[in-house]
């Protein structure tokens, strides 16, 4: 049996009621100081209470610098840093969450917003630190993002390609969460590029599969031809829409056009008295406009439309929307036309297959090489009465008056009546024809006047 002696038992009990004082005095400072090394807005408030934490920042300065890395990018005017009384409860607030129960050296940096904070400032320094960011930039190189891409069918992607350009949004994003330090330190965020395997590209990757999938009917007359996505050459732009390259249906309207429009091509026509001849191309005729053809396919593939008609023509003379499109009989001439002969000086005007008029005419002056132009013209317009003005030879300046006029050339060759006229014999043309015109006998002239229509096909040989 062991026997304490008391003063052993009093030592025993001081001790430990001196480190009950000692704990409780270092919890009560922790709770009211800051650690060491703890800084707000780079102000440093270490060991401080939150009343003397409070009375550095308001005094303090903020140098409103920027720094990457260690490279000083953005240096402003001094400013204060605008902490009031106001901002009591946020230096508080820090002052809990650093709390720890024994003293830490770790650092610790906060950024506080006080409540009557320059908000014009900040911003200022923002903008003139993006402008920075993008000035900086343009000595850079940007990375190359790998990409999807449709090439004859097959999909192929590209290998992304590393750059060292600033990622100026991330850059900026950091920047805010630091905006009321006096010395900002931003660390080098890099533009990343997109990635092969990123889903992205699988996205891509899809939507050019897909187009290679479709196929869009294209009516041109009673004609469909086949457009086919496979055929194509595709990429996606950065707001994932399709882009398509033109070239190749471009290319396959030039053979559309080659093998069926009708504009500055030759003829067939089939005279009245059943001999086939082959007539030049006038302004009569038809092309597709490609550019504007292309154009509306790429968007029927976007769209995923199955078929469209063909929609933009041209031509030329009075009309460049071209004319005859919408005839695909007699090889584009149709059953409404007019035929003139020069060799037999008449004219026949045929409606819907039928034989309406029938006369002898005067065509222009041979010997002077005023002839009537041959080829396939149509009817620019017409109208009743009229008044002609020109020239020709041996008359630098005339003006007469005619009762129906219907031009079928821009150089002002047409049909009219000819009151003035007295020689009206099959070779009169030679010397003594018109200025061009098809000079026609007033007695038919309104029935033959009355059959024409606008756009329909003149054909002289």
């Amino acid at each position: 049996m062991r026997v304490m002696k008391k003063g052993v038992f009093v030592v025993s009990g001081s001790f430990v009621l001196l480190v009950i004082i000692v704990l409780a005095g270092l919890s009560y400072f922790q709770m009211t100081h800051f650690n060491s090394n703890v800084l707000i807005n780079g102000t440093n408030v270490g060991g401080m209470t939150a009343s003397k934490a409070l009375d550095t920042l308001e005094s303090a300065v903020s140098k409103n610098t920027v720094y990457i890395g260690d490279q000083k990018v953005y240096d402003g005017k001094d400013t204060n840093m605008g902490f009031t009384s106001d901002d009591m409860s946020g230096v508080k607030a820090l002052l809990k969450e650093q709390r720890t129960f024994f003293p830490s050296s770790k650092p610790i940096r906060y950024s506080l917003k006080p409540k009557k904070i320059n908000s014009e400032q900040i911003k200022t320094m923002e903008a003139d630190l993006k402008k920075k960011l993008l000035a900086m930039n343009k000595g850079l190189q940007a990375p190359k993002d790998a990409s999807a891409q449709l090439e004859q069918g097959k999909i192929v992607v590209t290998k992304s390609v590393p750059g060292n350009q600033y990622d100026v949004n991330g850059m900026l994003k950091a920047y805010e969460k630091q905006a009321y330090n006096s010395v900002v330190r931003l660390n080098r965020l890099y533009l990343k590029p997109v990635g092969k395997n990123s889903p992205v590209i699988k996205k891509e990757k899809q939507q050019l599969a897909d187009l290679a999938k479709q196929t869009v009917s294209y009516k041109v007359q009673d004609k469909v031809y086949t457009f086919k996505g496979s055929d194509l050459s595709a990429t996606v732009s950065k707001e994932g829409k399709l882009v398509i390259d033109p070239t190749n249906i471009k290319t396959k309207l030039d053979g559309i056009n080659a093998s069926q429009s009708t504009l500055d091509k030759g003829y067939t026509f089939k005279t009245h008295s059943g001999s086939v001849i082959q007539v030049e191309g006038g302004t009569y005729g038809w092309a597709l406009n490609v550019d504007a053809e292309a154009k509306r396919i790429e968007e029927a593939f976007m769209k995923k439309e199955s078929s469209i008609l063909a929609y933009n023509v041209y031509g030329k003379g009075w009309s460049t929307v071209g004319v005859g499109y919408h005839v695909t009989t007699n090889h584009g001439i149709g059953d409404t036309y007019v035929e003139v002969s020069i060799k037999d000086q008449h004219i026949w005007v045929y409606k819907d297959g039928k034989l309406k008029v029938s006369t002898n005419v005067v065509t222009g002056t041979h010997i002077y090489n005023e002839d009537t132009p041959k080829g396939v013209w149509y009817i620019e317009y017409k109208q009743s009465p009229s008044t002609l003005k020109g020239s020709e030879v041996g008359n630098s300046n005339y003006s007469v008056h005619v009762n129906y006029w219907a031009p079928f050339t821009l150089g002002g060759v047409g049909f009219h009546d000819a009151s003035w006229r007295t020689n009206w014999s099959s070779d009169a043309y030679i010397k003594y024809g018109s200025g061009g015109c098809v000079n026609t006998p007033p007695s038919v002239m309104k029935s033959v006047y009355d059959n024409l229509e606008q756009n329909e096909p003149v054909i002289v040989y």
